[in-house]
């Protein structure tokens, strides 16, 4: 089926040169239509392109999505040029194409929206805008939470270091506990992979996948996400938990859609490049790590999407199990500044911190530090080298080890994290009823 093409002119051209370039592309496309996005130079009266002609109805974002959608576009193909359309309103409207789920290109580029096969399940996905910004945290969390609310819930969970084969994982079935991780990593498995403390956190049914590269706008090189989530349809959820990767998206269509961002990451960020494509597929953005505020971050989600829900969180180390009297070595991916902060928040004799689970050399090194030998109970995060490089020491030295959850509480005067979380859940089982 030939690609049905929308495209952007504008008045610094003649309108016989844009002719003449749009019958060039219907030699492989459609051009159902163009868009004119302003100049006058080289205009004198209403052009003729050859083609149905719209104009600007407002923003040239909003202008562009309309007009592919009365039209049937599935592509945008930009022909214009500065000084209409500078570089940065050229990537916002391509962010904006993008997260519509319309290709983008020009003269020397093309860009992809990411591959989102349709789901024959309700879907809610929670991505993130990059690694390390608690998007885990609140998966499982959400995944609890909807367990607790009745519904039947299957998280699918994608990763750098997921399994070659989708991987069903449900504890209800057998413990997953320090024991059975050991075994995998010992294996050769990468035992703290995302669907794994999914399965550990949430206590519902989580399968694994793997996926490889990211791409601009969250699309992957590779990945096995769509035949993990056959097999999680297997179980006829009420509900599947589309968990992303880093930046990288699931390739799947979600109904609702959770971003999770953090406020020590720069804002501009969330404006900049095709930075705005995770924002304007979104329902709801929590926005994690608020304890100094977010109002940077906040400030570039309502430029990007005005009226976006979001709430600030932040995310409390929640031992799985209690820790009892004995001294303690916490063990985190969190960052110097922040890791000392979240251990006291715990109600436990701390002894030592290890800020080190995603550096295997520094965690080594820490391990035989006189206040870690000092510590009876290791606690630690299910993420990075936890598995096979703490809890194997661990066993070998006798020291137990309990695995940290990072729980997401909304800051002082947020709104309600879990009912928002319920809300988007029941709508994204109300679109399929």
């Amino acid at each position: 089926m030939r690609p049905r093409v929308l495209a952007l002119v504008d008045g610094e051209h003649y309108p016989q040169v844009v002719r003449a370039a749009l019958e060039q592309a219907s030699a492989s496309a459609d051009v159902v239509a163009a868009l004119l996005l302003g100049g006058t130079e080289k205009l004198a009266g209403e052009p003729d392109y050859g083609v149905p002609l719209e104009t600007l109805s407002g923003d040239a974002a909003t202008s562009m999505l309309e007009a592919a959608a009365r039209h049937g576009a599935d592509r945008v193909l930009d022909l214009s040029d500065e000084p209409v359309l500078s570089e940065r309103r050229r990537l916002w409207l391509a962010a904006n194409a993008l997260a519509a789920g319309l290709a983008y290109e020009g003269a020397d580029f093309e860009l992809r929206p990411p591959v989102a096969e349709p789901l024959d399940h309700p879907a809610l996905a929670i991505i993130g805008t990059g690694k390390r910004v608690g998007k885990t945290a609140v998966s499982a969390h959400a995944a609890r939470l909807l367990h607790a609310a009745g519904r039947d819930v299957v998280v699918v969970a994608m990763g750098r270091g997921g399994p070659a084969e989708p991987e069903l994982v449900v504890p209800s079935d057998g413990p997953v506990g320090v024991e059975q991780l050991l075994e995998r990593s010992r294996a050769g498995m990468h035992a703290a992979s995302d669907f794994l403390e999914d399965a550990v956190l949430s206590g519902v049914a989580t399968v694994g996948a793997r996926r490889c590269g990211g791409g601009l706008s969250g699309g992957t090189y590779l990945s096995n996400v769509a035949e993990a989530t056959r097999l999680a349809s297997s179980l006829d959820p009420d509900l599947i938990v589309l968990e992303g990767s880093g930046a990288a998206v699931p390739p799947l269509r979600a109904d609702r859609t959770v971003l999770v961002t953090s406020a020590h990451r720069p804002a501009a960020a969330l404006t900049a490049g095709l930075g705005p494509v995770a924002v304007l597929r979104s329902d709801l953005v929590v926005i994690t790590m608020a304890e100094h505020g977010c109002d940077d971050t906040r400030e570039a989600i309502e430029a990007v999407a005005p009226g976006l829900p979001t709430v600030a969180v932040t995310l409390r180390p929640s031992p799985v199990e209690p820790l009892g009297d004995g001294p303690v070595a916490f063990f985190t991916t969190a960052p110097p500044e922040r890791a000392g902060a979240l251990a006291e928040r715990l109600e436990a004799d701390v002894v030592a911190v290890v800020p080190a689970l995603s550096d295997r050399r520094a965690l080594r090194e820490a391990l035989v530090r006189d206040d870690v030998a000092a510590a009876a109970t290791f606690l630690v995060e299910v993420k990075a080298a936890a598995i096979d490089v703490v809890c194997e020491y661990a066993a070998d030295h006798g020291v137990r080890v309990v695995f940290c959850d990072n729980v997401p509480e909304p800051a002082e005067g947020e709104p309600d994290l879990d009912a928002a979380l319920l809300e988007l859940a029941s709508e994204a089982v109300a679109l399929r009823a």
